[in-house]
């Protein structure tokens, strides 16, 4: 029986046939599925994880593309409805571990209703959400996290709209678990992803991801090098900041942090409650 030589301690985690990846130069998001991936293995490794019940769902975007290239059961499902066929996956099975991938327009974007009922009822799920400030793969259009005044291809003369903080809008439903962190931090993406896989119910963590092919050129840094320092720049780690303080402006700083962290019943608990009951 052949046994497989793995070069990287990760490797075992990816379907190494489809490396490389199709990210551009500069881009965030190997940054944040290494961070991940590390998180994972601890978990594995210290046997509070079963890897044949990880599952893997990304919807359409660059982000959600992770679900390629990992070595796990996975689906890659239509814009903006990764949530609610993770849903129906945990319902289905419940001892599954759900992880959602997407960036911002799939998430909070096209599939942002799916968000927040998915929150509500403190599903069973960890939702990580890039947020790159524009819809990447599919043009460059105007997302609901892009800056006021940011020229987009939807928007020539900058968007007018104020935009969504989705740490605040998610924070003030149900969800047992919000935190935010940055490419530039990764060691904080592997602890926040870290604790939660450890938790049950709704646990969501916006990672901020530098695109220098797309946003950067809208903003005028296309340079990788130049994109990256000026996130690491703009990102302020505050370990125990409120949710008022929770800001995501480009311009005025982006706060990374823990901010909500509770055990509230999830809802496959309130479920199995109810039918009990029945």
């Amino acid at each position: 029986m052949a046994v497989t030589q793995y070069i990287h301690p990760l490797d075992k985690h990816l379907r190494l046939e489809r490396i490389p990846t199709l990210y551009c130069p500069g881009c965030g998001l190997g940054i944040g599925l290494a961070s991940m991936l590390r998180a994972l293995d601890s978990r594995i490794k210290e046997g509070s994880i079963d890897p044949d019940k990880v599952f893997w769902v990304g919807g359409i975007g660059c982000s959600a593309r992770m679900v390629f290239y990992v070595n796990y059961d996975s689906a890659h499902v239509i814009h903006g409805r990764a949530i609610p066929f993770a849903i129906g996956a945990v319902l289905a099975n419940p001892e599954l571990k759900a992880i959602v991938v997407g960036g911002d327009g799939d998430i909070a974007g096209i599939g942002g209703n799916h968000l927040l009922h998915a929150a509500r009822r403190n599903v069973d799920l960890i939702v990580v959400m890039f947020t790159n400030f524009v819809y990447a793969m599919t043009g460059g259009q105007v997302a609901p996290t892009t800056p006021r005044g940011v020229k987009t291809t939807t928007t020539p003369r900058g968007n007018p709209e104020y935009p969504m903080n989705a740490v605040k809008l998610v924070t003030s439903l149900n969800a047992n678990y919000v935190a935010r962190a940055s490419i530039t931090t990764p060691h904080y993406i592997e602890q926040y992803f870290y604790k939660a896989l450890g938790k049950k119910g709704f646990r969501f963590i916006e990672v901020v991801s530098a695109c220098p092919e797309v946003y950067g050129r809208h903003i005028g840094l296309r340079n990788p090098v130049e994109m990256y320092n000026e996130l690491k720049k703009r990102v302020k780690h505050k370990p125990k900041a409120s949710i008022e303080e929770a800001e995501i402006d480009w311009d005025k700083g982006i706060v990374t942090g823990e901010f909500v962290d509770r055990d509230n019943p999830s809802y496959i608990e309130i479920l199995r409650g109810e039918q009990s009951e029945i």
